[in-house]
C-alpha cells in the first residue's frame, strides 16, 4: 500500500514594520541589512517590509528617496541592480504619525492576513509607549508578534522601568527584543566560543591569573547630526550603560548550562548584580569624565564639542568616560575592570584586552622588554584575536620581545561574515532571544550606573578637556597607572 508523505504547513507570511522607516538608522543600517539578508535568501519568501514615516509620500517618492540614500551603505561587491530591484518589490511606505491612534487602522490595512509581525521601533524611546498602545488598540498585536526596541532604553532607572512596564502591557517578555548591535558582532559571539568551546583558557580565566581587564569603544567622529540628542545623554548613558556593560558580561560571566536564551542571560545578570556599587568617594577616585576640545581628526581640523552646532556653550556633557569597576565574586576578586569610551579619539577602535598576571620571578633580568601576556580581542575596525606572548630575539643572549599569535577570522573562514544588524534581524525573525537584553538585565545595568550619574552631579565638576584626535584626558592614563597597567592603544 502506498504511503503518503506528510505535507508541511507553509510558513506564515512576515510583515516587518519599521517605525522611523526613513530615519538615519533605517537608511544606514536596517534597510542595508535587510537587503543583504534578501540577497542571501535569509528572508522568508513572503516577507514584506513597511517603512513608516510622517512624510506625505506616495510609493514613487519613497522609492526615489531610498534609491538615493540606501545603496551608498551597501558594499559595492554586494549591490547589483537585479537584487536591488527584487528587494525593492518587498517594500511599502505608509504615512503614519506614531502618536496619532487614527493612523493605525491604515497601517493594519497594509499588513498581510495571518502574518507574523515584527515591529521595529527605530524612534526616540519617548514614543515607545504610544506606539505599543496604539498597535494594541488597533488590534495589530497577537501572540506571534514581536517588537524590537532600540537603545537608549530610558534616561535613568525609573524611566527604563516605566518603558518596560508600558511595553509589557502589550507584549510578553518573550516577544520583546531589546537590541544592542554589539552583541551581533561576529567577534563578540566568537568570544563565547573562545571561552566555553576550548579548555586552554578556562583555568586561567580568573583571579589571581588575570591582572586586569580593559574594554575600549573609541570613536574618531564627533557628535555630528546627533548633537541635540547627545547633549542630553552623554557618553555614560549612550555607550557605557549598554554596549560596554554587555561586553563585560560576556567576558566575566560563568559558563551557562546551555545556549538557551534564559540560561545565557541568567549568567549575564549575575555579573551585573555582582558589580561593586560606587559611593561618592569611588566616583571621585575611579571615574574620569572628558569633553573634546579643538584638534585634528583623520588629518582634518576638528572643532571642540562646545563649538559643535546645536551644543550650548556652557554644556558640561561628557563625550568621554573611563572608570575602574570591580566584580564582587570569587572568579574576579581584586581584578580591576577598566571601561573606556569616547568621541573624537585618535582612532576608531573597539577592543577587549585580558592582561594576565605578571611573572612572580624572572630569570631574564637583562631583557629590555617587560614580560607581558595579553589576550586582545579586536571588534573594530577589523575583527581579530591576538595572544601576546614573549619570545627570544634572534642573536646571542636571552633578550625577549613580545610577539603575537594571530587568529584572523576573515582569513580563517571563507564564509561571508554578516554585519551585526543583519545577524540580529535574522535572529528576531527566527525568534532567537539569546543576543538580546532581558528586562532584568536592563534594570540591573541602570541600577549600577545611576549612582555614578548622581555622584557626578554632587561633585559638580566640569569634564576634563582632551584634544580631538587624542586618546582622552591624561587622568584616564593615571587611572590605569595606579594599578600598574596602561591602555593598549593603536599606534
Amino acid at each position: 500500500m502506498a504511503t503518503s508523505t506528510p505535507s508541511q504547513t507553509p510558513a506564515a507570511p512576515l510583515d516587518l514594520v519599521i517605525f522611523g522607516g526613513v530615519g538615519d538608522l533605517s537608511v544606514r543600517k536596517l534597510l542595508p541589512a535587510l537587503y543583504m539578508a534578501h540577497l542571501h535568501n535569509n528572508l522568508p519568501e513572503s516577507t514584506r517590509i513597511h517603512a513608516l514615516g510622517r512624510q506625505a509620500w506616495d510609493r514613487a517618492a519613497f522609492l526615489a528617496f531610498i534609491q538615493e540614500k540606501v545603496p551608498g551603505f551597501i558594499g559595492s561587491k554586494a549591490y547589483n541592480d537585479s537584487a536591488w530591484g527584487s528587494f525593492v518589490r518587498r517594500l511599502t511606505y505608509v504615512c503614519v504619525d506614531a502618536t496619532d491612534a487614527s493612523d493605525y487602522p491604515g497601517l493594519g490595512a497594509e499588513l498581510q492576513a495571518g502574518s507574523d509581525r515584527v515591529y521595529y521601533l527605530a524612534t526616540a524611546p519617548s514614543l515607545f509607549t504610544a506606539i505599543c498602545a496604539h498597535l494594541g488598540g488597533a488590534g495589530l498585536i497577537d501572540a506571534r508578534s514581536r517588537v524590537v526596541l532600540e537603545k537608549p532604553l530610558g534616561h535613568d532607572l525609573e524611566s527604563a522601568r516605566q518603558i518596560n512596564i508600558d511595553v509589557g502591557r502589550h507584549f510578553q517578555e518573550s516577544q520583546i527584543f531589546r537590541i544592542d548591535h554589539y552583541l551581533g558582532k561576529e567577534t563578540v559571539q566568537n568570544l563565547m566560543v573562545l571561552r566555553f568551546g576550548n579548555t586552554i583558557f578556562e583555568p586561567l580565566w580568573r583571579s589571581p591569573y588575570i591582572k586586569s581587564v580593559q574594554i575600549t569603544v573609541a570613536e574618531a567622529v564627533g557628535v555630528g547630526s546627533r548633537a541635540g540628542f547627545y547633549d542630553g545623554t552623554g557618553a555614560l548613558r549612550d555607550m557605557l550603560q549598554n554596549h560596554l556593560l554587555q561586553l563585560l558580561c560576556i567576558v566575566a560571566m560563568e559558563p551557562p548550562v546551555s545556549l538557551d536564551p534564559d540560561a545565557v542571560r541568567d549568567e549575564k545578570l549575575k555579573v551585573l548584580r555582582s558589580l561593586r556599587p560606587m559611593a561618592i568617594g569611588d566616583v571621585a577616585r575611579d571615574t574620569v569624565r572628558g569633553q573634546y576640545s579643538a584638534g585634528a581628526s583623520n588629518g582634518d581640523a576638528a572643532v571642540g564639542y562646545l563649538q559643535e552646532e546645536n551644543i550650548p556653550p556652557e554644556s558640561s556633557t561628557e563625550t568621554f568616560v573611563a572608570l575602574k569597576a570591580h566584580i564582587n565574586n570569587w572568579r574576579w576578586a581584586n581584578v580591576p575592570i577598566f571601561l573606556r569610551t569616547g568621541k573624537r579619539m585618535a582612532a576608531r577602535q573597539s577592543e577587549i584586552v585580558i592582561e594576565f598576571a605578571d611573572l612572580p620571578f624572572t630569570i631574564f633580568g637583562d631583557s629590555p622588554h617587560k614580560s607581558v601576556n595579553r589576550l586582545m580581542i579586536r571588534l573594530q575596525p577589523e575583527e581579530h584575536i591576538q595572544l601576546q606572548m614573549m619570545a627570544k630575539e634572534p642573536g646571542s643572549g636571552m633578550k625577549l620581545r613580545p610577539v603575537n599569535l594571530n587568529l584572523d577570522l576573515e582569513a580563517a573562514f571563507s564564509e561571508r561574515r554578516a554585519e551585526a544588524y543583519e545577524r540580529l534581524l535574522i535572529d528576531v525573525i527566527k525568534g532567537r532571544l539569546t543576543h538580546f537584553m532581558r528586562r532584568d538585565e536592563l534594570e540591573a545595568a541602570w541600577t549600577w550606573v545611576e549612582p555614578i550619574i548622581d555622584g557626578w552631579q554632587q561633585l559638580n565638576e566640569k569634564p576634563k578637556a582632551y584634544t580631538a584626535g587624542s586618546w582622552g584626558p591624561a587622568a584616564s592614563s593615571a587611572l590605569m597607572a595606579r594599578e600598574g597597567s596602561s591602555w593598549v592603544e593603536e599606534s
